[in-house]
């Protein structure tokens, strides 16, 4: 008896609560401060000014309201992070980025309609469609085969070029042109020689007739 009473209790409110978070509120809203940036917040999470959040009293953390400015029908939609507001008249507090949205910073308070949203995740402004070509993969109609084509390719990729034949014909000129440089330097070597040769028999010539002369004096 005691379990199917727990049972029935437990139907009952969610039956009790189901209504209240479906049904819409009209009252007061307010925002809060930029200097509350850094705040901690009744979920845990920190407060930033540039966020799509707001508290609500009722409405369980992660909830997704539709906030609508009623003066000029601006909308937003918030996350709910936060408790409150306590004050009589007023049904919700949104982020500075929120009231931005709904164009009530000069303000400060405006009457707002909240219902909960109902999508599954925050709207954003649609991207711009990117036409992309449509791609045919079927076969075509007749005839045509990659075999030839890739043979023929392949002789033309066997056929030697003309870059080829400059590299070889290129080597001879330079082995004929190294080799008279080789030779152009050994002769240089040999005249070299030769100079200094003669260099040197011109002095041992003049040491001669010096130790000729000086013989003769004594």
């Amino acid at each position: 008896m005691k379990q199917i009473r727990r049972v029935i209790i437990a139907i009952l409110s969610l039956l009790s609560f189901t209504p209240m978070l479906a049904q819409t509120q009209r009252g007061k809203a307010t925002f809060y401060s930029k200097r509350a940036t850094g705040a901690r917040t009744a979920s845990g999470d920190r407060l930033h000014h540039d966020s799509l959040t707001c508290a609500h009293r009722t409405y369980p953390f992660g909830t997704l309201l539709k906030v609508t400015n009623l003066s000029n029908n601006k909308s937003v939609v918030v996350k709910v992070t936060d408790r409150g507001p306590f004050a009589r008249g007023r049904i919700i507090d949104l982020s500075w980025r929120a009231a931005k949205e709904l164009d009530i910073l000069a303000k400060g308070v405006c009457t707002v309609r909240v219902e909960r949203y109902n999508g599954s995740e925050i709207p954003y402004r649609p991207a711009e469609g990117v036409n992309l070509p449509e791609i045919d993969f079927e076969i075509t109609e007749a005839g045509y085969s990659f075999t030839g084509e890739w043979a023929e390719r392949m002789k033309q990729s066997d056929m030697p070029t003309t870059k080829t034949k400059r590299k070889h014909t290129a080597k001879p000129h330079a082995t004929k042109k190294h080799a008279s440089h080789k030779s152009n330097n050994s002769q240089q070597k040999d005249r070299n020689a030769e100079d200094k040769k003669e260099e040197g028999n011109a002095w041992s010539n003049i040491f001669k007739t010096i130790k000729k002369k000086s013989e003769e004096m004594f």
